[in-house]
């Protein structure tokens, strides 16, 4: 099991200038740690599980290209894009930009985008959902034709490329992964199946996370493509530290190393093939080295 770090919280201080070093420390301990991704919200506006609207949010591939120049090695990525907020085709330069400036450590997360706050706040349309999921299918369609050096005209019944050309083309081959964020089962699920290569549930315990890996399982026989081929990863929320059961700045219980080996071990039970977490503590540096431990643990399982 591989473990990535997704950054949701940016007010850590009352000063401006501290935002880029912070993340960029975070972004270093987190590839130090071993590991193997860094994730971002695709987000214009704080969201209400995580605080008021108010507070500190970047712009998603601003601060993942600044990541890129802080780390060598660890994968780079949004948790996830809402495919509302950028046109399909400048969104794939978008991306292959990334992977070209960061040696090949890009990934397009997606999905069917749900804050209508921010949407109506920046006066970005907020279709109905039907037609957000139209959009989401049409959008991995350009992506994978871009991807594929085929600049021939695309005609979908949302977007119209006369020319969908990708120069340079992305480092990764066949492309950049593909991580479709969300647990929808009629709908999210299937179109993982279809065209995605990793999909992303919330940690609603084993057996509600298994419960949507057998819907993927079902969508893939139905599409006639191999289960196995997709990468399961959770996100679920971790606070490390050699004194469990503290708390952090922000209230979380803290865990030990053991505490949480366990949880992902009843995870990678169930088929998950990495985990993202959202750390409580994720600026304590001394968290860092009780991360590099689970890492090492877990990646057997």
């Amino acid at each position: 099991m591989r473990i990535g770090l997704q950054v949701s919280f940016f007010s850590w201080s009352d000063d401006t200038s501290r935002i880029g070093p912070t993340f960029g420390r975070i972004a270093k301990n987190a590839e130090t740690a071993g590991m193997s991704s860094l994730w971002v919200m695709d987000h214009f506006f704080q969201i209400k599980m995580i605080g008021p609207p108010e507070l500190d949010m970047l712009e998603a591939y601003t601060a993942l290209a600044f990541a890129a120049g802080q780390t060598s090695r660890i994968t780079l990525g949004t948790l996830v894009t809402g495919v509302t907020y950028r046109h399909p085709g400048l969104l794939v330069k978008t991306v292959t930009t990334l992977d070209v400036l960061s040696g090949g450590r890009a990934w397009l997360g997606i999905g069917a985008a749900w804050n209508e706050e921010e949407h109506n706040g920046l006066g970005v349309r907020y279709p109905e959902v039907t037609e957000r999921f139209e959009r989401l299918e049409e959008t991995l369609q350009i992506a994978q034709q871009m991807w594929s050096g085929d600049d021939t005209a695309y005609e979908g019944k949302h977007y119209h490329l006369q020319r969908p050309l990708n120069a340079p083309q992305a480092i990764q081959r066949p492309h950049p992964p593909i991580l479709i964020g969300g647990g929808g089962e009629r709908k999210t699920l299937r179109l993982v199946a279809k065209y995605a290569d990793a999909c992303n549930i919330f940690d609603m315990g084993p057996q509600a996370v298994k419960a949507k890996y057998d819907v993927l399982a079902r969508h893939c026989d139905e599409v006639g493509r191999d289960y196995a081929e997709i990468d399961r990863t959770v996100l679920t929320r971790v606070a490390l530290s050699a004194s469990p059961g503290s708390k952090t700045p922000s209230g979380e219980t803290t865990e030990s190393v053991d505490q949480v080996v366990d949880r992902l071990g009843r995870l990678a039970e169930i088929g998950t093939t990495a985990t993202i977490f959202g750390m409580g503590n994720d600026t304590d540096d001394e968290a860092y080295p009780l991360v590099a431990e689970v890492v090492r643990q877990v990646e057997p399982l």
